[in-house]
């Protein structure tokens, strides 16, 4: 089954892009699986993570293709909510016009 991601409905017509985060959680071992879970649960896939470790935090980016940049700083703004992530920065690297079909 090849489900499509949700849509964005506050932002459907706006260009989409590939959006790079970069955060910092507590080095504890629920903190990765709890920033995942906010993508799962907005049934997206990263098409990148790299985590290392550096002392009491975890330094994770996430690359994620698809977004309106609506939608990327509102999931930005999740991941600030949770209680092991530090800090939280997004970048637009690339603006990609989806096709209608």
């Amino acid at each position: 089954m090849n489900a499509l991601p949700r849509t964005d409905a506050w932002a459907a017509s706006n260009a989409h892009s590939t959006v790079h985060y970069r955060l910092q959680a507590e080095a504890e071992p629920d903190s990765l699986c709890r920033v995942l879970n906010l993508f799962a649960l907005q049934f997206l896939t990263p098409h990148h993570v790299q985590v290392s470790q550096q002392e009491d935090w975890l330094d994770i980016e996430i690359g994620i293709g698809g977004l309106s940049w609506h939608r990327a700083e509102v999931i930005a703004q999740k991941l600030r909510n949770l209680v092991c992530v530090g800090d939280v920065s997004l970048a637009n690297l690339a603006r990609v016009e989806l096709a209608v079909v």
